[in-house]
């Protein structure tokens, strides 16, 4: 299923300002106006009280500390606990049963990690639910350099060792116009398992085979560079240190003041990451999950104009079914708030982009379909 254009414009133009319902917390649960599990954006959360406690993606980090106060703030009686301790460790932690829920920039993997989590919520599969569209900036510190731009091949050979000065051929190929330093170039990369990682070199893979041999994974296979923990430790350590690249998701680039690189795309022109640009890749993204799994398959070779094409979804990891009854009312509540049209439209101003909206409204369906 093609998502529709036309959704993430309409995502993107919802406000976050609009204000979020009071909620009691003399109950274990307490209806929206509406009914619906998230709340529309007039109705407000559905508020539920107990503790949760989550970890994963820290590309979402930044997006599940807003939505914690947001969610907090109106339901006095909630508490949530949400730790970015990477992809790899959140579905970990998620399969043995300390994580109520998880965070992942990829999906479960069919075979030992999907049985793993299944076993974990008795037997009913887990759930894939796309929640964060996170844009992977390319960030950089060059001194003297301004948008700087890049073809995958490029991308691929500097962060491979392949190109280890910033005066390479290929780089001045890409940008004709900028004085570039005969620098060594220092490439960043994360040292963590990491679905931001595996999302990246999805991307290479997808676009610069020939320059990018090291495959799609988790965990970082090429050679070379400087390994750093954490989206937070990736953008601290291109901060200080001038002549270096990596790939950090865009809140991360946006929070530290880092210039990103123009990426060359499927129809031919380099683009700057804007929440638009990054979700029109994500609009042309495939479910290919079935029922109420809603893992999606990203184009990164897209051809449509203006898409930036390094991109990933979060997903929230959740049990279909079997979540303890005492959990199961704030997992649906917070969730529930996160996907709604304010909780979405709260994150452009970190640095995500909006889920479109035909994404948006089959998430919040399988979230009230949670047991």
């Amino acid at each position: 299923m093609n998502l529709k254009r036309h959704g993430l414009i309409a995502g993107i133009a919802l406000t976050a300002t609009l204000a979020l319902a009071a909620c009691g917390s003399d109950n274990e649960t307490s209806s929206s106006p509406t009914g619906g599990t998230g709340g529309s954006a007039a109705a407000g959360p559905t508020c539920a009280t107990g503790s949760l406690t989550a970890q994963g993606s820290s590309a979402q980090k930044n997006a599940m500390d807003e939505w914690i106060k947001g969610y907090q703030g109106s339901c006095s009686g909630a508490k949530i606990d949400y730790q970015g301790t990477g992809s790899g460790a959140g579905i970990t932690a998620f399969q043995g049963g300390t994580a109520d829920f998880a965070g992942s920039d990829s999906s479960l993997k069919a075979g030992d990690e999907s049985t793993k989590a299944a076993t974990r919520c008795g037997g009913a599969p887990a759930l894939n639910l796309p929640m964060v569209t996170g844009p992977i900036a390319i960030a950089y510190n060059i001194d003297g350099v301004k948008d700087l731009q890049l073809k995958p091949e490029t991308l691929a050979k500097i962060f491979s060792g392949a190109i280890t000065k910033w005066d390479a051929p290929e780089i001045k190929a890409d940008n004709p116009s900028a004085t570039l330093p005969s620098s060594v170039i220092l490439a960043v990369h994360r040292s963590d398992s990491s679905g931001t990682t595996e999302n990246f070199t999805g991307y290479l893979t997808s676009t610069a085979a020939s320059a990018w041999t090291a495959g799609k994974d988790k965990v970082w296979k090429a050679q070379g560079g400087q390994a750093e923990k954490g989206s937070d430790g990736v953008a601290a350590a291109l901060k200080k240190s001038p002549g270096s690249i990596g790939y950090v998701e865009w809140s991360f680039a946006k929070a530290n003041s880092l210039p990103t690189a123009k990426i060359y795309n499927g129809s031919g022109e380099y683009t700057a990451l804007t929440a638009e640009a990054a979700g029109k890749t994500i609009a042309g993204a495939k479910v290919t999950g079935t029922g109420d799994d809603l893992a999606l398959s990203i184009d990164y070779a897209t051809k449509e104009a203006g898409a930036y094409p390094v991109v990933l979804v979060t997903y929230e990891i959740v049990c279909s079914k079997g979540t303890p009854a005492d959990k199961l009312p704030l997992v649906k509540g917070f969730l529930g708030y996160t996907v709604s049209a304010a909780g979405q439209a709260s994150l452009e101003k970190l640095g995500y982009a909006p889920l479109p909206e035909t994404v948006r409204a089959k998430v919040e369906t399988s979230i009230k379909n949670l047991a």
